[in-house]
């Protein structure tokens, strides 16, 4: 309940203005008024506790969002309500000695309503009851008890309604500020529970909570984007430099210098047994498609490097998908591209394990250094265009504008620097994985 009135003599408000104010003259009736208002606000202090119960009821009777907050905690409401009806109701008698406290009393209950999640409109209606009940009552004791003194209260009728306003703004500049740091402390907290998923910190136990937190079902079918831009987007820029297709569901999470996306992909469907007679469930659709689809929905700037990982079942394991995501990123080449893992478990192989992958370079490839530069990338090239070509020459010409048999002369000459059979599936693999390892890792 806001302070509701205060009297017409500015200098108890504080100290005097710089500048002198031109003398103005109270009227006989101002100073009466204010008399008559003090009378009437000592005879309501009296019938507090009757005061408050008429507006905790009509609260409940005409405000929902405080209806139920009464259902649970009735006594502390009723107490508030209280705490703030006396303050204010003081005020009228001594506004100087009050003021500070009614307000101190109305940020408060607009920091509660806030965290409490009551809606501001119906906070501003509470203390717009409380005010015109308080008003009310000071015009019918008056009436009753010296009904000539009734027309005074008109001059200060605009005092009441401006204490009104001025307790309003209170409360709703304190709701606000309790909002935006209910807000920040959410987000904080979110941006920590997403972390800790995705590096695989989170406890069991915690999941629930994680799920209700984040919108995610605990036992889901999730996947994870690792996104890397060439030139760095400037601190701040608050998008992640990559565009889903309309529709696809998200949760970013920034990672340093890569940002991260879970995606997910539907809840597990439980286990169900066909009925005699009946088809079998259809059953979930594979992981393949679905990131097929996902990743040809996908619009990134130019240089931009994504990584795919596989799909995972449940909250519990996105930090191995992240690990599946990051590994994917780094088989991606330096120029851009999207790299969905399960297509690229070669590569990805090299790439988890770098010093091995550069070893087996050197020691499969290592022979082709001694050459040109220029004649070690024509070998490499055409190598590598016959492995895209499933071992065909003739396709791997076409690709490299010369002939079949060009191509099958510098495979041989690769065979005899290198001491490796391509028709031998083991050395063709070793070559194959050398060749991924020499181009990711060189990059």
């Amino acid at each position: 309940m806001p302070q509701v009135v205060r009297t017409r003599i500015r200098a108890l408000h504080g100290p005097p203005p710089v500048a002198p104010m031109p003398f103005r003259v109270r009227s006989l009736a101002d100073r009466e008024a204010v008399a008559v208002l003090h009378r009437a606000a000592r005879v309501l202090l009296e019938a507090l506790p009757e005061l408050t119960d008429r507006l905790v009821e009509a609260l409940r009777e005409q405000e929902p969002a405080y209806r139920a907050a009464m259902e649970t905690e009735p006594t502390e409401i009723w107490q508030e309500v209280h705490q703030s009806l006396r303050h204010n109701v003081a005020s009228l008698i001594q506004p100087r000695e009050f003021r500070e406290t009614a307000h101190r009393t109305s940020r408060w209950i607009g920091e509660s309503r806030a965290e409490q999640g009551v809606p501001l409109d119906a906070v501003m209606h509470a203390f717009r009851m409380g005010g015109a009940m308080v008003w009310q009552d000071l015009v019918d004791d008056t009436a009753r008890r010296h009904p000539e003194d009734t027309r005074l209260l008109v001059h200060v009728a605009a005092d009441v309604w401006n204490f009104v306003d001025e307790h309003c703004g209170v409360v709703a500049e304190a709701y606000r500020q309790a909002e935006r740091r209910l807000s920040w402390r959410r987000e904080n907290q979110q941006r920590l529970m997403t972390a800790a998923l995705l590096d695989g910190t989170a406890r069991i136990a915690d999941l629930p909570d994680a799920a209700a937190m984040l919108g995610l079902p605990v036992q889901g079918r999730y996947a994870v984007l690792a996104v890397a831009e060439a030139r760095r987007a400037p601190h701040g820029a608050g998008r992640p430099p990559l565009a889903l297709a309309e529709g696809t569901p998200a949760l970013w999470h920034s990672a340093g210098d890569v940002e991260l996306a879970i995606l997910p992909l539907g809840t597990l469907p439980p286990a169900v047994e066909a009925e005699p007679g009946c088809d079998a469930p259809d059953p979930a659709p594979p992981s393949g498609d679905e990131l097929a689809a996902l990743t040809d929905g996908l619009t990134a700037p130019p240089g931009t490097r994504v990584g795919v990982s596989s799909v995972v079942d449940g909250l519990a394991h996105l930090g191995d998908a992240r690990r599946l995501a990051e590994t994917a990123l780094k088989a991606c080449p330096a120029s851009g591209g999207t790299v969905l893992l399960d297509e690229h478990l070669p590569a990805a192989l090299v790439v988890s394990s770098p010093g091995l992958g550069t070893a087996l370079a050197d020691r499969v490839l290592g022979p082709l250094d001694r050459l040109d530069p220029a004649d070690r990338d024509v070998l490499i090239e055409t190598l590598t265009a016959w492995l895209d070509s499933d071992g065909s020459a003739q396709r791997a010409g076409a690709k490299l504008y010369c002939h079949r048999n060009t191509v099958l002369n510098r495979l041989r000459r690769f065979e005899q620097l290198t001491g490796r059979c391509l028709a031998r599936p083991s050395d063709a693999v070793e070559v194959s994985l050398a060749l991924a390892a020499r181009r990711l890792l060189t990059d």
